[in-house]
């Protein structure tokens, strides 16, 4: 597209012309190609022609009208073979005009909540998310690592399990604003830190995590949880300019230049966790942007406050059983109280995490610390073999070389 400006436009148009016509007339499947199809037209209309005064309500016009000419062709065909005669549906048992807003929610965010319905599978939910409201292709979902589960059985499991488009009841809206949160999440960790493939960083994907959380924040700002998140993701991100060295090779936080990284998400970030705690229950989003603050604020690797980050550990693991929260609070507790300390508590895991590279990376690091080189080299190898990330792989091996 040669206007970057229209392109950014559209980006951000559709997932809201989506979600109105969706809205309108229901038909996902036929309804994001009908919205495809209108930001085509926009694409290639606009640099010759101007943008038009309401952008949205041009999009969602052709999109409407594509869309209706895809029904009656479907139905036509459905004519021909059930020989059956047309029945319209009646106008009041039709929604709102796809162009009028709803009085009390935003359809991006509908979208979002009907792509992470609890009946789709974890994988399904990343990747309609990422198709219907990220805008990425099948292609770009399965480069980025994840499941890549096909998005037209998602879509499938929408369209039979009868769900309506709209704002969830309020007694389910939490618990399905958490997995709107929780796939996001999991759509910034993968972009950060890939767990497979030839790249650690996958900056697009942790960029379109960020960009969709903004959205949500956007649309629900006194929910602490989505402002946690959202500052969660920007102070962690804030240190990706130095993770990794000129030839893609992870670069542990102790040994990354710090003024590389990036000023502002860390102020944005620090404004945003303290805007949110005050706020509500504490929730384990904040927590960890909690954590993630006192990293970014620290001026040397040395300063760092690890008595407090182990404190805030224990805390997120009265919230959450996860046995990686566990790995990094024994971690905390080596880098706070001594390697030893550490060890000891990275025994108490037992078999929950022993199969995880991440472990056996910990084990090495706290090693090391204690000065069992021997121990240590054997610990790196083995995590690197339990690594998928081809760099977390050459990383390791180089540590257990170094020590050898």
């Amino acid at each position: 597209m040669p206007d970057s400006g229209i392109e950014g436009l559209l980006r951000e148009l559709s997932p809201q012309v989506l979600g109105a016509v969706v809205r309108r007339y229901g038909h996902f499947d036929l309804a994001e190609d009908a919205t495809q199809e209108a930001l085509l037209a926009a694409s290639t209309q606009w640099p010759a022609e101007g943008r038009p005064d309401d952008p949205r309500a041009w999009l969602i016009t052709v999109a409407s009208r594509r869309l209706t000419d895809l029904l009656r062709a479907e139905q036509a065909r459905r004519r021909r073979e059930d020989t059956v005669v047309h029945r319209a549906l009646p106008e009041e048992q039709l929604a709102p005009a796809a162009d009028r807003r709803a009085a009390d929610s935003d359809d991006t965010l509908v979208l979002l909540f009907l792509c992470c319905h609890p009946s789709l599978s974890p994988a399904s939910q990343i990747a309609l998310t990422l198709r219907a409201v990220g805008g990425l292709t099948t292609a770009e979902i399965a480069r980025a690592f994840l499941v890549p589960e096909a998005t037209t059985r998602a879509k499938s499991g929408i369209k039979s399990s009868g769900v309506p488009f709209g704002m969830p009841p309020a007694a389910d809206r939490a618990a399905r604003l958490d997995a709107v949160l929780h796939v996001l999440y999991l759509i910034f960790n993968e972009g950060y830190a890939g767990t497979s493939g030839p790249d650690l960083v996958r900056s697009d994907l942790s960029a379109e995590a960020i960009r969709l959380t903004r959205i949500v924040h956007r649309l629900v700002p006194d929910d602490s949880e989505v402002t946690g998140l959202l500052a969660l993701m920007l102070l962690t991100d804030a240190r990706r300019p130095a993770r990794t060295g000129p030839d893609g090779a992870p670069i542990p936080m102790s040994e990354q230049d710090r003024s590389r990284w990036n000023s502002e998400y860390v102020a944005e970030g620090v404004a945003l966790l303290s805007e949110a705690l005050p706020h509500g229950p504490t929730g384990q989003f904040q927590i960890q942007a909690a954590i993630a603050a006192l990293h970014d604020e620290a001026p040397s690797a040395e300063e760092t406050d690890w008595p407090q980050i182990e404190a805030l550990y224990e805390l997120l693991l009265r919230l959450s059983d996860n046995p990686v929260v566990a790995l990094n609070h024994a971690v905390a507790v080596g880098m706070a109280r001594g390697p030893r300390e550490g060890l000891a508590a990275l025994e108490k895991l037992g078999d929950r995490i022993s199969g995880d590279h991440r472990f056996h990376a910990a084990r090495a690091h706290l090693l090391e610390m204690a000065g069992e080189t021997a121990a240590a080299g054997e610990s790196y190898v083995d995590a690197a073999r339990r690594a998928t990330s081809l760099p977390q792989q050459r990383y390791l091996r180089s540590r257990a070389a170094r020590l050898r």
